[in-house]
């Protein structure tokens, strides 16, 4: 739980970190445009409010005089350059401020036709990162008509950039802030809430295993055994399956698979089932299809349906010569091929009550020979490494130790 706190600590700081900084870049320049056009809303409106004005309008019989007031007025007040252009697009006056025509000669020319019906402005960056501002504004008389347009820009003063860069850093902070004490505030609650989901998978996955063992100790029970050899061949076709790589979802349907291999037993008469001679004929056809009323059992059983590879397959043989389906070869799911082994090897080396166990070296014997008949052959060779071992800590072990190392086994496959 510690190592899962710290990765989540981790985890939350990082997608904090990153969400703060593309946060606080986006209000940052969100509250720098914000700033900007305040300041080209607040010349806009100071110029028409001007033009307006019976003295500045450039219209009438004194509208050149009115334009050159009103481009002297505006350039003393707010632009660096003020052009008054009249409906048809010709220069009736223009004035510069002490910076306004070293200005104008780093812009590009405005369009000598203009014929826009709305104010706009537009944002410039010079050499030097000197921002300019320049608006364009039709002028209406008092019919609405188009009298003239007004054309203006402005380099922004260094106080008033270093300003709206303060106000924009200020802004793009306090949201990075906001988002890294949301993402300090959100851990213990995210801790929380996955303490409890853990707990309850945990609880329900264990309520699963605990359901599973008591359906197969049923099973074995049946058949007249302690319900110790599905512990023995589930532990030992894992012990297989983790040597061949076998992990995850994989792995735990072997595991289920194992302890519910002849769930479908529960279906076969006793007098078959428990009969302590040879099977005749009729009998052995009744006692295979036990295999098909275990796959009715467990498909969509949910949780148990997982066992269903097992159940269906762990009778077929290597060379075709199994049952139900014939299936031979790598046709026969892994987890099956793995899971015959396992099972052959618990039934030649346990005590039954009509056999005593067959010795390990005699029964590694008979399954090497059944390798590729019977048995993968490639699963017959590694399994050959580790059947020594097996057969010292599985078969060896009795009830309670077969219960805690196949604990050991499922917490470490289904990740509690």
């Amino acid at each position: 739980m510690q190592s899962y706190s710290r990765k989540l600590a981790l985890r939350l700081s990082a997608v904090s970190l990153a969400v703060a900084a593309l946060a606080g870049l986006g209000a940052g320049f969100i509250a720098q445009d914000k700033g900007e056009d305040t300041l080209v809303a607040q010349a806009v409106a100071d110029a028409q409010r001007l033009l307006r004005h019976e003295a500045y309008r450039p219209d009438g019989a004194q509208a050149t005089r009115n334009a050159l007031a009103a481009a002297q007025a505006l350039a003393a007040a707010h632009y660096d350059i003020a052009q008054i252009y009249t409906a048809g697009g010709l220069l009736m006056a223009e004035q510069f401020s002490e910076a306004g025509r070293a200005l104008d000669t780093e812009l590009p020319r405005p369009p000598t036709a203009r014929g826009y019906t709305q104010p706009w402005f537009e944002r410039r960056w010079l050499p030097g990162r000197r921002p300019v501002l320049r608006v364009f504004i039709p002028l209406r008389g008092d019919e609405q008509s188009l009298i003239a347009y007004f054309e203006g820009a402005r380099l922004v003063p260094d106080g008033q950039r270093e300003r709206l860069e303060s106000d924009a850093r200020r802004a793009g902070l306090l949201t990075a802030l906001a988002v890294l004490l949301g993402g300090a505030a959100l851990y213990p609650v995210v801790l929380q809430l996955n303490a409890a989901n853990q707990r309850r998978q945990r609880e329900l996955l264990e309520s699963h295993v605990a359901m599973m063992e008591a359906l197969g100790r049923a099973i074995a029970r049946c058949d007249s055994d302690s319900g110790l050899h599905n512990y023995r061949v589930a532990l030992i076709s894992a012990t297989l399956a983790e040597a061949v790589g076998l992990h995850g979802t994989r792995m735990q349907e072997l595991l289920v698979g194992s302890f519910l291999h002849d769930v479908g037993k529960i279906g076969i008469p006793d007098h078959i089932l428990l009969k302590p001679g040879p099977l005749s004929e009729e009998e052995m056809r009744i006692m295979r299809t036990h295999v098909g009323l275990g796959e009715d059992i467990v498909s969509g059983a949910g949780w148990l349906g997982g066992g269903q590879a097992v159940v269906a397959s762990h009778h077929e043989k290597w060379d075709g010569t199994g049952y139900p389906r014939g299936q031979a070869g790598t046709d026969i799911p892994l987890v099956a091929r793995i899971f015959a082994i396992a099972d052959v090897f618990d039934n030649l080396c346990s005590r039954r009550p009509y056999r005593e166990p067959v010795p390990l070296a005699q029964a590694l014997q008979q399954m090497q020979q059944e390798a590729g008949r019977h048995f993968d052959p490639h699963l017959v060779q590694v399994f050959a490494g580790q059947a020594a071992a097996i057969h010292r800590n599985v078969l060896d072990a009795g009830e309670e130790q077969l219960h805690t190392m196949l604990e050991r086994m499922v917490r470490k496959h289904f990740s509690l």
